[in-house]
């Protein structure tokens, strides 16, 4: 293991989807692992109770379902299986009524109309409309931004007029969007809701097309577990890369990126030892740890380090594990057989969530996104059991004693709107900031999706103003992590974006491409 082709930084999946890719094209590619075991925030593991089996962060993925970077892999033919809970998504207020969002277009109309006739209607033409821009929609999101060639695709799609609607939704919150839609609280609460679980607040610009996503795929994909667990979907693309000829060596941190001549040309391990890179090395890590940690400050324009100083990330988050001796006994029936639950607050409930993060508060009535594995796939606990978490977030930088309140506040809302949950309880584990960053060097500080809460961040500039795009300032360098477009949620773009830079970088070098990209770095950065 002296030198490969490509070196990959970070066996989660973004780093695996990238190692994929470079192995296709025929890459000699040698993935390093810091961790015991690949996956990052995808991994599935007992801690409450044995036969329980609990996904440690991700677990639903509506995004990797409908993701064009997964499907291009055919990940079926290695073994990946989708499964659905009976319904997507339910919305339990805290007064019990619930709105439904399920793949059964005829469910969801029903159930919003509930609240308001008219929602029924409105509800299926904001289906349409997706359905009609889906493609291009989807392309444009996994390209660096700005997406020129799939942005054309989607106006000649749309035509101008809805074009202007579909930019106008970009910068509207995800409230107002909503309230402009709906008479009816259910569909109203499945919109913002979603917005919510995207963790960005319902009163934020911009963050109603995060809610608009989420309920369109949960209403198109559904929200999908791998069977057997989140961390199936790693272990299928370890056995993918494997049988392309790639490797992967868990238990070998990284020190630094060796670079010479302002070209990356390998790593150097904890242990002392260097590997050398004859076409690229790509890092599938935080932005701030590979240009605060990996490369040397020598190779690095200063304002690039100025700007990372201001990245902003997530509020922290904390999520509760359990093992239930039966079902959640839920008041609102529609609950009973939804994979995802939003609950603890209403619309208003939404908003003063969401002003509390904004004021570095601990929220005192929480929203929570619960997940009911066993519902969605029968293996993951023993039979008339359920394996459950729910999580919520609080500012960064609390300590224990606060993450221990929260987890109270979470169990107790669940209690609220399933009265004798607590009387099924086998089993409790409870993850805060430092667990869960624990389990994934990405995962700064408790940010389970990498910056989103920072709306410029999400939409255009990631990880700082610049290219949008995985080339670096260093020749030969990528970055493959969730604080690149487009992203955190599991969809592999990140890390295809980076491995498309490094093979176009290898194929175009007699065109200066290296030449383009320092051009434009110096033009960014000065």
């Amino acid at each position: 293991m002296h030198t490969a082709d490509a070196i990959v930084i970070g066996a989660g999946h973004n780093g695996l989807v990238a190692a994929n890719l470079l192995a296709d094209e025929g890459w000699d590619v040698v993935v390093l692992e810091e961790q015991p075991g690949p996956g990052g925030a995808l991994r599935t593991e007992e801690i409450t109770a044995p036969g329980f089996r609990s996904d440690l962060c991700a677990a639903f993925f509506p995004l990797g379902a409908a993701s064009p970077v997964l499907d291009g892999l055919d990940l079926a033919e290695h073994g990946l299986r989708w499964l659905h809970a009976p319904d997507a998504l339910a919305h339990v207020f805290p007064d019990d009524r619930c709105a439904v969002l399920s793949r059964d277009l005829d469910r969801t109309a029903e159930s919003v109309a509930r609240f308001a006739p008219g929602d029924e209607q409105s509800w299926r033409g904001l289906f349409q409309q997706w359905q009609g821009l889906r493609e291009e929609f989807l392309d444009a999101l996994f390209t660096p931004f700005p997406p020129v060639r799939a942005g054309t695709r989607l106006l000649r799609r749309t035509g101008t007029a809805e074009a202007v609607r579909l930019a106008r939704m970009l910068t509207l919150p995800a409230r107002r969007f909503a309230r402009e839609r709906f008479d009816g609280e259910g569909a109203r609460l499945l919109l913002s809701g979603n917005a919510a679980h995207s963790d960005l607040s319902v009163d934020n610009a911009g963050s109603a097309v995060f809610g608009w996503l989420l309920g369109m795929l949960a209403q198109d994909v559904g929200f999908p577990v791998p069977e057997g667990g989140a961390g199936e979907l790693v272990a299928v693309l370890v056995r993918r890369l494997e049988s392309k000829g790639g490797s992967v060596h868990c238990g070998v941190p990284v020190t630094e990126v060796l670079v010479a001549a302002g070209k990356a040309v390998g790593v150097r391990c904890a242990d002392g030892e260097p590997i050398r890179a004859r076409k690229a090395v790509l890092a599938d890590v935080p932005a701030p740890a590979l240009y605060g940690e990996l490369v040397a400050p020598e190779w690095l324009p200063s304002r690039l380090l100025a700007d990372l100083k201001v990245f902003e990330w997530d509020s922290a988050t904390v999520k509760v594990d359990w093992a239930l001796s039966g079902p959640i006994p839920w008041t609102a029936q529609e609950a009973h057989g939804a994979g995802t639950v939003h609950l603890g607050c209403d619309e208003t409930g939404l908003s003063a969530f969401g002003a509390a993060l904004a004021r570095d508060e601990v929220p005192e009535q929480p929203f929570l996104l619960l997940g009911q594995m066993t519902t969605a796939d029968a293996s993951r606990s023993p039979a008339g059991t359920e394996a459950v978490w729910a999580y919520t977030h609080v500012p960064r930088g609390r300590d224990r004693a606060t993450v221990q309140r929260q987890a109270e506040r979470v169990e107790a809302a669940v209690e609220h709107n399933a009265p004798g949950f607590r009387d099924l309880i086998l089993a409790r584990h409870v993850q805060g900031p430092e667990e869960l960053a624990g389990h994934d060097a990405n995962l700064v500080g408790g940010a389970i999706n990498a910056g989103t809460t920072a709306i410029h961040q999400e939409l255009f500039f990631r990880p700082v103003p610049g290219l949008g795009r995985s080339d670096t300032p260093v020749d030969r360098l990528f970055l493959a992590g969730a604080t690149a477009h487009p992203g955190g949620a599991v969809h592999g773009g990140p890390g295809a974006n980076a491995a498309r830079a490094a093979l176009a970088r290898d194929h175009l070098l007699g065109s200066g491409y290296a030449a383009v990209i320092r051009a434009a770095n110096r033009a960014v950065y000065g």
